[in-house]
């Protein structure tokens, strides 16, 4: 039933009213709340310095952001060549990720993800990287460690909201071809590499996005494969 409400509500325009009575049908439709999870940011990089160390440190020459926004990321990053993408606001093209994956031709040695934060587009905007990612380069994606249910409820109903990201990078640690990590920085920075999987998660699931935050609760460092930022620069 909540399903149905959900797909029911996701065009409609997000308002303090429309919020409140969604989080209401999540509590009588929805998941059970486990509870917060104690992660702490405060003293952690942020998404600047994790993004622009790694281009220094691999000396890529091309970066690609997927979700521009107010460019506060975009803006700060020092590369040869930076493509930004975003339909309202930011970057260098005002278009979807959707359409500018169909009509690029281009390879990318850094690729940004923080587009719409729904798992079913995280999933497409992955796969559409991973087929222009240069074959030293990197996926990286932000938003992939929420802190609560209401963190990455769909539709949202938080101000402070990470989406269910983390469904989307669970699902590629199952790959074989990808070794993925999470940098413990800025909300959970998942990162993707076009390499054998050094650690490969092993859950038998066909249907990535029907997981649970309970989930996520109870094994969210298994899951996440979480690092802190000084081993993912030597890791990478």
């Amino acid at each position: 039933m909540f399903e149905f409400i959900n797909l029911k509500l996701a065009n409609v325009k997000g308002s303090k009213k429309l919020r409140q009575f969604i989080v209401i049908l999540k509590k009588i439709f929805g998941e059970k709340d486990p509870g917060v999870i104690s992660f702490d940011f405060s003293d952690k990089p942020s998404r600047m310095t994790v993004v622009q160390n790694i281009i220094d440190q691999k000396e890529y020459k091309d970066y690609l952001e997927i979700g521009t926004f107010d460019d506060e990321l975009f803006s700060s990053i020092k590369c040869e060549t930076k493509v930004g993408v975003d339909p309202f606001s930011g970057g260098t093209h005002r278009m979807t990720s959707d359409k500018f994956f169909l009509n690029n031709d281009k390879k990318f040695d850094c690729i940004f993800i923080d587009g719409l934060h729904h798992y079913e587009q995280v999933i497409k905007d992955i796969e559409n990287s991973i087929n222009i990612l240069s074959n030293d380069g990197i996926i990286l994606m932000h938003d992939c460690l929420p802190v609560s249910l209401g963190a990455q409820s769909i539709p949202r109903t938080e101000m402070n909201w990470n989406g269910d990201v983390w469904k989307a990078f669970v699902e590629q640690r199952t790959k074989n071809f990808l070794d993925c990590y999470t940098c413990y920085a800025d909300h959970g920075i998942g990162v993707i590499l076009k390499r054998d999987n050094k650690l490969l998660l092993d859950l038998k699931i066909k249907n990535f996005k029907k997981l649970r935050f309970i989930d996520f609760y109870k094994d969210h460092k298994k899951l996440m494969n979480i690092v802190e930022y000084e081993d993912l620069l030597k890791l990478i």
